[in-house]
């Protein structure tokens, strides 16, 4: 079925809705193989592969290493993926949904309001006992007017305001956040003012994000409140985006993103950075 606050869809309701919906294999990891061989492998019928790090994301550079997509290569290449303006979208990834998060912010970043994100990923569709394919499916040209900006997003300035003026999430794990460890980036640490949630919390251990009460309840106990501005931060905005799917969950629709996150925060030497909790 489909949650009832449309962000999310389970096994049964996509199963069910095909072949009316459009849907995009997200599988991405930071390190490893790359998800297109998970998708060559075996995916849902009727998928169409789309890659976190060259089609969600422009070039990795001053702004992040996972900076916004340059509108018009993004609309060509959802075209080309089939994306309509008037047909459903599922995103899906392995299971922890942070992939299929960021697929999802980026397409209703982009205009597209009816994206859904399956919850618990291909690992539930399996679970559930439906089939995945290795053929690749004939795709016909879709119509996507891509709209830049119709999500909220944040530079590194407002991401600044927002944690002195509001509450602003960092997603990483804590020894990140605290600058005990960083495997990635240049520096340490975390952008002052910033508190810190781990995305992991959002979801059970199945990958499904939890209830609505259950989220409004974690963000509240991480100071998160009612007409209080929020945002949310990561290594490279892919993690925080599935916080933000779960701030949207939890009713909090104007939860913006820092897109650049962590690796654009730290290319600016003059920006400030804060260590422990």
């Amino acid at each position: 079925m489909v949650s009832a606050d449309d962000l999310t869809i389970d096994p049964d309701g996509l199963r069910a809705g095909l072949p009316g919906m459009t849907v995009l294999d997200a599988r991405w990891r930071l390190a490893g193989r790359p998800g297109r061989e998970d998708y060559v492998e075996g995916h849902i019928p009727g998928a169409v592969f789309i890659d976190l790090d060259t089609e969600l994301a422009g070039e990795p550079g001053p702004n992040g290493r996972h900076p916004l997509p340059d509108p018009a290569r993004l609309q060509e290449q959802l075209r080309a993926k089939g994306v309509r303006n008037d047909k459903p979208v599922v995103v899906y990834d392995a299971g922890d949904g942070q992939a299929a998060a960021r697929a999802w912010w980026i397409l209703r970043w982009a205009g597209h309001r009816d994206t859904r994100v399956l919850d618990g990923g291909i690992a539930a569709w399996t679970k559930q006992g439906h089939p995945v394919t290795t053929e690749e499916p004939n795709t016909t040209e879709g119509d996507i007017e891509v709209k830049p900006g119709s999500m909220p997003s944040l530079t590194a300035d407002e991401a600044a305001a927002t944690a002195n003026a509001g509450t602003l999430i960092d997603a990483r794990v804590a020894p990140r956040f605290r600058g005990e460890v960083e495997p990635i980036d240049p520096v340490a640490g975390h952008i002052p003012g910033a508190v810190n949630r781990p995305t992991t919390e959002n979801a059970g251990d199945d990958g499904r994000l939890r209830t609505a009460e259950e989220i409004r309840d974690g963000f509240a106990k991480a100071g998160v409140q009612d007409g209080v501005p929020v945002g949310a931060y990561c290594g490279s905005g892919v993690t925080a985006a599935h916080t933000v799917l779960a701030l949207h969950r939890a009713g909090r629709t104007d939860a913006a993103l820092y897109v650049g996150s962590w690796s654009d925060w730290v290319t600016d030497p003059n920006r400030p950075v804060a260590t422990g909790e």
